[in-house]
């Protein structure tokens, strides 16, 4: 179809009998820190949550009296089934969703509120669409499909035409997110065809990249495996439709990784107040890199939020992805010699920046390796953090970028050490402020040495502290006074020699 047929598809939508007009709305703390007018395009604020119900529900809206009394049928474990379940509700035809058995529960019940039946099926989506064919053999019902269609793009599309609606005047870039390429084809060619200036950037996960290999192939291409972080764009094939559109209309794609997305979420968070779901933070994270990656300044800049779909058992993921995919956190390796007091040169070299996490565990009796993370403005500012730190002597290996690292390392620094003879083990209570640590080492008096340290900040006014200690028996007074001298300075604490976690996974282990 030319895209002059599209641009009049896109003004004849019918998406508004359902859909919300939603909000193009400055993010102002990003704008400012990125020194360019940021806006997000609000589509988390659709009834269901998501941009897709605009494609769905044009396309519905189009079926005949005949067809909607059969019913129609769609393969989806996120948000495409919301959108035809919604839209099957308001047409009052029925809606059946093929949905994996391994879907979460919050979507499966998300679709039965809003009048679904949910058929579960199989462990993948190419089990999901066997089932629908046998299913449309059976009944007859009308396959809505999720991307590569021209109804569902044109529905898409309004999206394009409200930006340029709610902002006529300079615009820069719009950034959209690319899974099947519906939404991306839909903004692109109704950009493109009235103010061409306009870049339309999509943007992908670096592990779900399929749009941008199709286009440098000149044909769709399949993916093995597809990364699933962002599962609302983790599609191994993308349309045959949107890829003519992509291929023609898009300026450029730029690749995000994990952690670029999740401190997405966070700057989406902080602006807004709303949590969105990873692919719905998807061109957000494309729009910082892609402003930092060709040095802009003071240009209007628009990024789609396309869904906040999130489930929540991924929100502690998020968070301790955040910092470090947002640049506001470097994590290093840190080398000491294991001894009394290095521990505390360590973190007076350190001073007074905002200290995230830090863990150490005695187990060479000449060296200690300490895992740090620490708060920072920039990639630059963190680049020069380890360089005062080599400065000052110590052996540094910035793991900031350290998949293995950030994922598993930083949980497991510990162990039952060979090495840690008379070590006592205290859950102390820090006050959240710059200082804190320095001050409770200060009180130590340097006569007692650390044999483990861990520590993560998680966002509350204070934070818990895992320490353990080497008290010889001679030093069992000095001890004692030095427990009372942090609880009088506002340090309470609890033993945990006896604990039976650390005796099985912590404590002292003699070498073999």
């Amino acid at each position: 179809m030319p895209t002059n047929d599209y641009l009049k598809r896109i003004l004849l939508s019918r998406v508004y009998d359902i859909c919300l007009e939603t909000a193009l709305e400055p993010a102002v703390g990003l704008s400012k820190r990125l020194g360019n007018r940021v806006l997000l395009k609000r589509e988390d604020t659709q009834p269901v949550f998501s941009f897709k119900l605009r494609g769905a529900y044009n396309k519905m809206v189009q079926l005949s009296d005949e067809q909607l009394r059969r019913g129609v049928i769609a393969a989806s474990a996120g948000n495409h089934a919301q959108g035809v379940a919604l839209s099957a509700r308001h047409l009052g035809c029925e809606a059946t969703i093929v949905m994996p058995e391994t879907s979460p529960a919050i979507k499966v019940a998300a679709v039965r509120r809003l009048g679904g039946t949910v058929v579960l099926s199989g462990e993948s989506f190419s089990d999901c669409a066997k089932k629908t064919q046998e299913l449309i053999a059976e009944t007859g019902a009308v396959f809505i499909p999720p991307f590569d269609d021209e109804d569902v793009i044109a529905g898409q599309g309004t999206i394009g035409m409200e930006i340029l609606r709610q902002n006529p005047g300079p615009l820069d870039a719009v950034f959209v997110p690319i899974g099947g390429g519906g939404l991306a084809a839909g903004v692109a060619v109704y950009i493109k065809q009235l103010r061409p200036e306009v870049k339309v950037i999509g943007v992908e996960p670096a592990d779900s990249d399929d749009m941008r290999r199709s286009i440098a192939a000149g044909r769709p291409v399949e993916m093995r495996e597809v990364g699933l972080f962002a599962d609302g764009v983790a599609v191994k094939r993308v349309g045959d439709l949107t890829f003519e559109l992509c291929r023609e209309c898009l300026d450029d794609i730029i690749l995000v990784s994990t952690d670029q997305i999740c401190g997405a979420i966070k700057d989406i968070f902080e602006d807004t107040r709303v949590v969105a779901e990873p692919a719905g933070a998807l061109s957000l994270a494309g729009l910082r890199a892609y402003a930092r990656k060709h040095g802009l300044k003071d240009k209007t800049l628009v990024a789609i939020v396309s869904g906040a779909n999130m489930n929540f058992d991924r929100l502690g993921y998020v968070a301790d992805r955040a910092e470090i995919g947002s640049q506001r956190e470097a994590l290093i390796s840190v080398d000491i010699p294991e001894q009394v007091g290095s521990f505390r040169t360590l973190v007076k070299s350190i001073g007074k920046r905002s200290i995230t996490e830090i863990c150490t565990r005695s187990i060479d009796p000449q060296q200690a390796h300490v895992l740090v993370g620490l708060k920072i403005k920039d990639k630059e500012d963190g680049e020069q953090i380890v360089a005062s730190l080599r400065a000052d002597g110590f052996g540094v290996t910035d793991l900031s970028d350290n998949e293995l690292a950030k994922v598993h390392i930083r949980h497991l620094v510990g162990g039952n050490s060979p090495i840690a003879h008379d070590e006592r083990l205290y859950r102390f209570a820090f006050p959240e402020r710059p200082g804190a640590l320095q001050n409770f080492l200060d009180a130590m008096h340097v006569d007692f040495n650390i044999t483990l340290f861990q520590y993560r900040y998680h966002g509350a006014d204070f934070g818990r502290v895992l320490v353990g200690i080497e008290v010889p028996p001679e030093k069992d007074k000095a001890f004692g006074e030095f427990l009372d001298r942090v609880e009088g300075m506002g340090y309470p604490y609890i033993d945990e020699t006896g604990n039976d976690a650390y005796r099985l996974f912590l404590g002292w282990h003699s070498a073999k």
